[in-house]
């Protein structure tokens, strides 16, 4: 069953007729090809993709189940959904209710002449669910940045900045044939470890804790990695938070499976840290899901009402973060299984530590 499939399978359940999908995102998940120009409309027994002069013959050539045609502007292309309105009966319209802004839903609604029906969760379900082929995906992404990791590390030292880590991480990722990073990594020393969004700066590395946080677009699908070392010597503190984190994690890991609640997967993690004593110093939630981005709609967070399905995609990476002093990150990505997990991530999480 192909993606737009799935999507037309799963239209009845949001009462709507056609779907009308137009972000980038959502169009790559439905075809399988990316563009940054395109409308795709999914009726109950067809599929239509509309798209400029800048991509109608690489699009034409890539989507083999929707009809191509070729529609330079957005009256065009509305002027051919309301054809296929009228020819298919269409009575209601399934639309991205987190992309589609107020004034642009109002203007289609009285273009098109039907009810616009939200339908982003729709979409959003379908995509936490990954197949063994669309993690085999992200396992591509995540073994280049395993790579890239094990090639940048001889090159840490308190001689370098934290720019240069960061603009090394992505050379380094682009030469190996990626399509792209999936975020800008975080390269974080010394206090500035502390900032678990930290943007890296141009001052050379401090010793102490260094935290690099990033990951790999390859065919669309993105890994998410993050490393703490230590440059220097640690003290029994620092192994300590260290050590917590990480078995912190190891936590998480283990409640994970179909059916758990992300509040309970959090809140497995989250107990390791409070009962060492750092609680207030944890945050943000343990994980999150990714897949064609980075972050996607599942959360293992205190406040989540998330339910875990089977083939899930969930980083995990709980921390401890000491302001003005420094913090430690480990983030492994775990698949989500019937009976528990499966770690992607084949990099070791043992203390490294650069004299």
């Amino acid at each position: 069953m192909t993606n737009i499939d799935r999507i037309r399978h799963a239209m009845p359940e949001y009462k709507c007729d056609a779907l009308f999908i137009t972000s980038q995102v959502n169009r790559l998940f439905a075809t399988g090809f990316s563009s940054s120009a395109g409308v795709l409309f999914i009726t109950k027994s067809d599929a239509f993709f509309f798209t400029d002069s800048r991509y109608i013959e690489v699009a034409e050539a890539n989507i083999s189940d929707a009809h191509v045609a070729l529609k330079n502007n957005n009256d065009a292309t509305n002027k051919a959904i309301i054809e296929l309105i009228k020819e298919h009966n269409i009575k209601s319209i399934g639309f991205e209710d987190s992309v589609v802004s107020y004034t642009a839903h109002k203007a289609l609604e009285k273009s098109f002449g039907v009810k616009l029906v939200p339908a982003q969760k729709l979409i959003n379900d379908l995509r936490e669910i990954k197949s063994r082929a669309e993690l085999d995906g992200i396992i591509k992404a995540q073994r280049i940045s395993e790579d890239v990791f094990n090639e940048v590390l001889p090159l840490i030292s308190t001689k370098v900045t934290e720019k240069d880590i960061a603009a090394e991480i992505i050379y380094r990722i682009l030469k190996k044939g990626a399509d792209d990073i999936s975020f800008s990594p975080i390269v974080v020393s010394g206090p500035n470890s502390s900032r678990p969004h930290g943007v890296p700066g141009g001052e050379k590395i401090k010793k102490g804790f260094l935290t690099i946080d990033w990951g790999t677009k390859v065919n669309g699908w993105c890994s998410d990695t993050t490393r703490t070392v230590y440059v220097g010597k640690p003290t029994k503190e620092m192994i300590k938070v260290y050590n917590t984190v990480l078995t912190a994690q190891e936590a998480g890991i283990k409640a994970i499976h179909a059916g758990a609640k992300g509040v309970d997967v959090d809140a497995a993690a989250r107990r390791v840290i409070e009962d060492a004593g750092y609680g207030d110093y944890f945050g943000h939630g343990f994980g999150h899901s990714q897949g064609l981005e980075v972050h996607e709609s599942l959360r293992a967070a205190p406040l989540s009402k998330c339910i875990l399905p089977a083939g899930a995609v969930l980083s995990a990476e709980p921390g401890i973060y000491i302001p003005g002093k420094y913090g430690v990150r480990i983030e492994d990505t775990i698949y989500v299984t019937e009976d528990g997990s499966e770690n992607i991530t084949k990099l070791p999480k043992e203390l490294i530590i650069i004299q």
